[in-house]
């Protein structure tokens, strides 16, 4: 189609192609169908071929809509001798995804990153455009690796353009993605296509077809010859997507009958190919078909012929022809395929599922084998729909409900409660068995942590729990592990953690096994903190373990208060899932370890691994660990003396936790809004945020979280005269610290105890917690510093004090918590010594991804590792290290190290 009216959208897209510091970016044109989209596409590939483009097209089919990766075929295939400069491992994962190889891709995310590897070698030699149409049709898979792609081609020469009617839903964020609203013509644009294409309309009709079309380019091609053909009144009422179809279908209606059979089955197949059609058309109408029956088909403009496929005009006429076909005849035409298709099973199957019309046992059998074959592939979203037309067609109604609780699981790693929802909805409709039943009642509350899910949350998990014991272990595990991490995310209270409790022992593990640990972590952080500490080093992962162990053992550990622990634990974790693209299990990992260094005061890991779970959590739509881990964003930031940024972080953290009662996040965002006023020295604000973490009756506590957050709690009290309504919280926590071993508690009630004493008492105790092993918490022993230096100095021992507040202010600026160095000084000028100012160092000249980027630079890591690593292409890393190699002022490897060495 001509396009029509749609200058500034084209020269929007000229622009970005033209204009290197366009690269990278994502667009995506919106309207309805028949508006121009596909000829705006074409415009713009006829611009970036004179540019110097390589063009690489795709666009979705609704009857391959659920074949995994069919529409990341097309764009890879003038690709293909690119695969040779793989890694090996990405080369398996991308034959493997494409049906070349037989081995399992855990997660898409693999594929993806072998994508972006090979389009940003492509783009090495000239600069990339990749199109892709009719979106809205794309597979789940090929959709997620394009907006995996699009969010990490950064700098470049790439540029993504697709096209999707309206409604569609994208995968990225509004400030990911550069949005173009396709409107209707105005009535001049209108009138003048209307005159090239039927110059002869009079003037009533003209008229007419000018309001029937309402600005629609393909309405005002299409409508224009059936004008005042349809004997029927009530066209002019029905939608114009409706009365388009209809005009697509009167046309069908005058060919030949042959000519109909063939449309028929090209309509229903999943491939263009002329030489199936025709065999298929054959099967279908006893007929031997070939290109004379396409003829008529192609001169009334319905479809066209390329090399040896057929394509429709439009996405409309297949639809049109699929719709308005009989049952009867819809499933002969499906049989029809499917037996042309012995050498394509996977293809055959479908078309055999399709054509069925009543329960077929051998028919769902297959589906669901085929279904855990595109699982293994990555194709989750095709695994769903297998198994849910399997359940259609199964015979036996126990079998039906296992398929459709199966589709149920997938869809939860999908993300898609709503499919969920249905599915579920769907098995309750027959009979299940008490296991299947309690499996209903747990995928259910699979997402937000289960905490929008669950009307009595942990308690009730923990009776369905046990109630399938006897006959499925492992379900009640999992969905004993499920009740104890909303003990994390809720607060059920000390009865409700004791009942996760005694279910957990009733199931007999082993003391060191991991789950158990998990378990007794989450429910119990302080009660088994210490049982949990002792054993979790002495546990050894089986033998396959994919990095579950240790990845539970890592949060488990934060929880018990072993942050040093936490972080070996989630380095070990981390790994693995890095290798085998688990990026929303990665993302809970990462994030673990983030929290730790942030408690340890290794700043600058932590706004590394802050900034690489948040995004993680947001791309893998894990909402409430996104909201997590911006709260933790505010806690660095605080720390840093990011004041205003602070607080908007821990204010987006609030919108995200407080409707679900999210307790970390709250707690979280009100340590960052505490640590964020106790830098600013606004100590009576601080200590009002600081003491919500200690009310049970508060949203914001969270039973093991408030742990790391004493010392702060009383330096605010100390200096804003609340010491006495501090006093009760501290007697508290010295209870709890004879039941836990938490080095982080019983490092910060060390200082406590020298912050509350009198003065005869308060020299030996400060002594006793600078005598204390801190050299995992380096955070603590400068802030230790700092309070006996400013002890010190109110007691007028000037000169005693300025040791201490001169390690504080070394200290501080060597972990980088800025104003609390700055405070350090104003200590010191008040003992009367001057004090130098702190020197900016990479934490402060870096964004966070390019600190990520440097610290492996400096580890060793070569670009092509880095970029295994995050998820980026090796090219995009280069041209991180090229900007950042000025900013820092080196210029090689060796110096780098020298500079982030410092740091740590």
């Amino acid at each position: 189609m001509e396009l029509v009216g749609r200058d500034d959208q084209l020269d929007l897209l000229r622009r970005l192609l033209a204009e290197p510091l366009s690269y990278g970016s994502a667009v995506l044109v919106r309207g309805a169908p028949g508006i121009g989209k596909t000829a705006l596409l074409a415009a713009t590939a006829h611009v970036a071929e004179g540019l110097g483009y390589q063009v690489l097209r795709t666009s979705g089919v609704e009857a391959e809509s659920e074949i995994p990766y069919a529409g990341l075929q097309r764009v890879l295939r003038p690709l293909g001798a690119g695969r040779a400069g793989l890694a090996a491992s990405h080369q398996l994962a991308l034959d493997t995804a494409l049906g070349h190889a037989g081995a399992g891709v855990r997660d898409i995310f693999l594929v993806a990153l072998a994508v972006l590897n090979l389009l940003a070698d492509a783009a090495a030699v000239a600069p990339v455009l990749v199109l892709a149409d009719d979106v809205q049709w794309l597979d789940d898979a090929t959709a997620d690796v394009l907006a995996f792609v699009a969010r990490r081609v950064g700098t470049e020469p790439v540029v993504m353009v697709g096209a999707a009617r309206e409604g569609y839903r994208s995968r990225l964020n509004s400030d990911e993605l550069t949005s173009v609203i396709l409107d209707p013509l105005t009535d001049g644009q209108a009138t003048e296509l209307l005159a090239d294409r039927a110059p002869d309309l009079r003037p009533t009709a003209h008229r007419r077809l000018l309001a029937e079309a309402a600005g629609n380019p393909l309405a005002l091609t299409e409508l224009s010859r059936t004008l005042g053909a349809s004997a029927d009144p009530h066209i002019s009422q029905l939608p114009l997507t409706e009365r388009l179809e209809r005009a697509f279908t009167d046309r069908l209606e005058t060919l030949p009958d042959l000519t109909r059979g063939l449309l028929r089955i090209a309509a229903l197949s999943d491939s263009g190919s002329l030489p199936e059609i025709y065999r298929a058309t054959r099967e279908f109408t006893g007929m031997a078909a070939g290109p004379d029956d396409v003829d008529p088909a192609v001169r009334v403009q319905l479809v066209q012929v390329i090399g040896t496929e057929l394509r429709f005009g439009h996405p409309l006429m297949r639809s049109a022809i699929h719709q308005t076909m009989p049952t009867g005849i819809r499933h002969g035409a499906h049989a029809a395929l499917a037996a042309v298709l012995d050498e394509d099973p996977d293809r055959q199957l479908r078309h055999r599922a399709a054509a069925a019309d009543k329960p077929e046992e051998s028919v769902a059998a297959a589906l669901e084998d085929a279904a855990h074959r595109a699982a293994r592939r990555g194709g989750i979203a095709a695994a769903v729909a297998a198994l849910e037309q399997a359940a259609v067609l199964s015979e036996d109604a126990g079998r039906r409900a296992e398929r459709l609780l199966r589709a149920a699981d997938f869809a939860v790693e999908l993300g898609r409660p709503e499919t969920v929802t249905r599915l579920l909805d769907q098995a309750l409709t027959g009979p299940l068995s008490r296991r299947q039943h309690a499996t209903v009642v747990w995928l259910r509350g699979s997402f937000d942590e289960g905490l929008h899910s669950h009307a009595s949350g942990a308690v009730s998990l923990t009776a369905l729990a046990e109630e399938v014991a006897a006959e499925d272990h492992a379900l009640a595990l999992r969905i004993l592990w499920s009740a104890a991490q909303l003990c994390f995310w809720s607060d059920p209270g000390p009865g409700g953690r004791r009942k996760v409790l005694e279910a957990a022992e009733r199931l007999e593990l082993d003391e060191r096994d991991p789950w158990r640990l998990a378990i007794c972590a989450y429910a119990a952080p302080i009660d088994r903190g210490s049982f949990l500490l002792h054993r979790a080093r002495h546990v050894e992962p089986k033998e396959g373990d994919d990095g579950r162990t240790y990845r539970m053992l890592s949060t488990a550990s934060l929880l018990a208060g072993g942050f040093d622990l936490a972080r070996v634990f989630s380095a070990a974790g981390g790994a693995p899932l890095r290798a085998q693209g688990r990026l929303g299990l990665l993302a809970r990992t990462v994030g673990a370890d983030a929290w730790s260094a942030l408690v340890v005061g290794d700043l600058g890991a932590a706004i590394a691994a802050t900034e690489e779970s948040r995004r993680l959590a947001r791309e893998t739509s894990q909402t409430m660990m996104y909201g997590l881990m911006t709260a933790t964003a505010a806690k660095l930031a605080a720390l840093r003396g990011e004041v205003d940024s602070a607080l908007r972080l821990a204010e987006e953290a609030e919108e995200i936790g407080l409707p679900a009662g999210a307790r970390p996040v709250l707690a979280t965002a009100s340590m960052a809004r505490g640590l964020a006023a106790l830098g600013a020295g606004r100590f009576e604000e601080a200590f009002g945020h600081l003491r919500r973490l200690h009310d049970p009756a508060d949203p914001a506590f969270q039973v093991a979280l408030r742990l790391t957050a004493v010392g702060d709690l009383v330096d605010a009290a100390t200096h804003c005269g609340q010491l006495e309504a501090a006093l009760p919280i501290v007697m508290e926590l010295e209870e709890v610290a004879t039941v836990t071993t938490a080095p982080v508690l019983h490092a910060d009630l060390r200082l406590v105890r020298a912050l509350l004493a009198a003065d005869e008492d308060a020299d030996l105790l400060f002594t006793a917690a600078l005598g204390a092993d801190l050299t995992a918490w380096p955070l603590i022993r400068a802030r230790t510093h700092l309070l006996y230096g400013e002890w010190l100095r109110r007691r007028r021992r000037s000169v005693e004090s300025r040791d201490h507040l001169r390690a504080a202010r070394d200290m501080f600026d060597a972990l980088g918590a800025i104003p609390w160095g700055e405070r350090a000084r104003q200590e010191l000028r008040a003992s009367g010594e001057t004090s130098r100012r702190r020197t900016p160092d990479a934490r402060d000249q870096l964004t966070a991804h390019e600190l990520q980027i440097v610290r492996l630079a400096a580890d060793g890591l070569t670009n092509r590792e880095i970029g295994q690593r995050l998820y980026l292409s090796h090219r995009t890393v280069s041209s991180h290290l090229h900007r950042i190699f000025p900013k820092l002022g080196v210029v090689s490897r060796t110096e780098l190290r020298t500079v982030v060495s410092a740091l740590r």
